[in-house]
This record gives C-alpha cells, structure tokens and sequence, in this order.
C-alpha cells in the first residue's frame, strides 16, 4: 500500500512539475503562435522590414527562437533573424498592439502592422490598427508597462 501511495505521489509531482513548465509560469507566452506553434501565423517578421510587405513564410526556411517556430521566404532572410532576432520579432510577442495597451491580450495579424522607430507592431486587424495609430505614442508606452506585467501574470486572452 505504501508503495503504491509513493507511486502515486510521484506520478502527481511529475505531471504538476511538466504542466508548469508547459505553461510557462505565471506569465504570458513570450510569443503568440498558432496551434503548431507557429509565430507571427508564419508570416516572414524580415520581409516587413525588407520588403514593406506582409509576405508568407515558407518551413523550409525555419528557425525555433523564444519558445516558437519562425517560417522565412527565403534563407537570406532566415540568416538575418537568425543573426539578431530582437531586432525583427514583433514587439509585444506578437500580440496585438491594441490590446497590449489595454490591459489583455488578442491574436496580432501579419495584414494590420506598422514599423514604429525600427520596431514591428501587430494589431488584431485593420481597424483596430487605425484606432492604435490615432494613439501610438501612448499606446505603445501603456503596452511597454502592460507587457512587464504581462510577464508576471497571465492576463485575460480575448482572441
């Protein structure tokens, strides 16, 4: 009986300590991705930058950065995040913008993003974008303090 009992214990202990791990904590996924942990729904983070165009990544050219897979057009863009990956990640993980700065989170889409003093933003969609932009400066500051504690505690995910 006591064997079994240990059994038990241990099994509990184990599936507690792998669900916390999965879970990342308290806080927010670092990187909003598909249900195949896709960032950024495969999209090319390089090509906004490069090309000024949302453009669909490709497997092929693939890199696993910050818990998530990222998909590239080409493998010269692949090499260039590969290189410095912070400075083409969307900010806030790739979440949308909007809700960032409003205290919970929402699915950033690849078509409504803006580069903003070198940085990508995503927003949930067109016009959502355009009620972020009439308020950018300041919905990015409210964003930046939302995503720290975003860090600490998960907020409410609302699409």
């Amino acid at each position: 009986m006591k064997l079994s009992n240990s059994l038990l214990f241990l099994a509990i202990s184990a599936a507690a300590i792998f669900f916390a791990a999965c879970t990342n904590g308290e806080g927010v996924k670092k990187v909003n991705t598909t249900a195949e942990n896709v960032a950024i729904k495969g999209f090319d983070t390089v090509a906004f930058f490069t090309t000024e165009k949302a453009i669909e990544g490709n497997s092929q050219f693939s890199h696993d950065w910050n818990g998530a897979k990222w998909y590239f057009s080409s493998a010269e863009n692949l090499e260039k995040f590969k290189a410095n990956p912070e400075q083409f990640a969307p900010q806030f993980g790739g979440y949308c913008s909007w809700a960032v700065s409003h205290g919970y989170t929402a699915d950033g889409d690849p078509h409504a993003w803006k580069i903003v003093d070198g940085k990508l933003f995503l927003n949930y969609n067109q016009k959502v974008k355009e009620k972020w932009e009439a308020e950018q400066p300041k919905l990015i500051e409210d964003g930046r303090k939302n995503w720290e504690e975003f860090q600490k505690k998960k907020p409410e995910h609302k699409g």
